[in-house]
């Protein structure tokens, strides 16, 4: 059986990879098709595409918009993007993205306040684009000193909770499924139970099918065996399409792999060629 992964991070958002050298990987590892979905942001694919070229990977572009769920941040992939979609979705994110660069700015600079020495044009100078979340924030913290892994930069100090980070405004949930219809690309549901229950993931899901969500990921690189069953199961239910990626993003999410997340990752490709399929549907 062949595998691939439909969820991806590269230096354009908070991966520590190219998109080249996460197609290599994919190349290496055999994988059939290689999603890349960087947070918020498409400006790594036309690289993606342009380095696919040189492999027997097929490329999936995609992008996991942040979204509120009356309250609740979810994350949504949008898979099969083409070329004609880019301008128009950095068009749509323009704004937020504006608002997302004021809370970095600000959580970086109450963290000095508080004694932290971080330099937000030299953590921006880490990625092509200058563009910064809290995984970045959270690297340059750890490679201080200040916390032993970026997991304990999140939980000390950069969680809302604590104060020093401000929530930036976030795509509306069921505005980002009826923008990915528009655009004629598949809506995924990321992770379905990080952010939910399952009986919160069963009670949304009817509206938000009705409102255009095609499919869920099934398999995520941080389920467990249990995890992966139970959304397997509400998928069919619903009859959802199949998703599933690692989320991989290099050294800054040291125990997921490539392609088979903690080491039993497996994405049916069927899974790949169904979605696509939906795309010419």
């Amino acid at each position: 059986m062949a595998f691939c992964d439909l969820h991806t991070h590269s230096i354009y958002s908070d991966g520590t990879d190219s998109p080249a050298q996460l197609l290599a990987q994919a190349q290496a590892l055999g994988l059939s098709h290689l999603a890349l979905t960087d947070h918020n942001t498409v400006d790594g694919l036309p690289e993606f595409l342009e380095a696919a070229k040189a492999t027997s990977v097929v490329p999936v572009c995609g992008v996991e918009f942040t979204v509120d769920m009356d309250g609740t941040e979810l994350h949504l992939l949008a898979l099969g993007l083409v070329p004609a979609h880019f301008p128009i979705i950095r068009e749509r994110l323009c704004r937020l993205m504006e608002q997302k660069e004021e809370s970095s700015r600000l959580l970086v600079s109450n963290l000095r306040k508080a004694g932290f020495d971080l330099d937000y044009d030299a953590i921006a100078g880490t990625t092509p684009h200058g563009m910064i979340n809290r995984s970045h924030i959270a690297a340059a913290l750890t490679q201080k000193g200040y916390t032993e892994t970026n997991k304990e930069a999140f939980t000390r100090l950069l969680d809302p909770k604590v104060g020093y980070y401000q929530e930036p405004e976030r795509l509306d949930f069921w505005d980002a499924l009826a923008f990915i219809r528009e655009l004629g690309a598949v809506s995924i549901l990321a992770h379905p139970l990080y952010q939910l229950s399952e009986e919160a993931l069963r009670a949304a899901l009817p509206k938000a099918i009705e409102a255009g969500l095609m499919g869920m990921e099934s398999v995520y690189g941080s389920f467990t065996p249990q995890q992966r069953q139970l959304a397997y199961r509400i998928a069919e239910e619903h009859g959802l399409l199949h998703s599933g990626g690692s989320d991989y993003h290099g050294p800054r999410k040291p125990s997921i792999s490539l392609g088979i997340g903690k080491g039993d990752l497996q994405v049916p490709s069927q899974w790949a060629l169904a979605i696509l399929d939906k795309l010419n549907g």
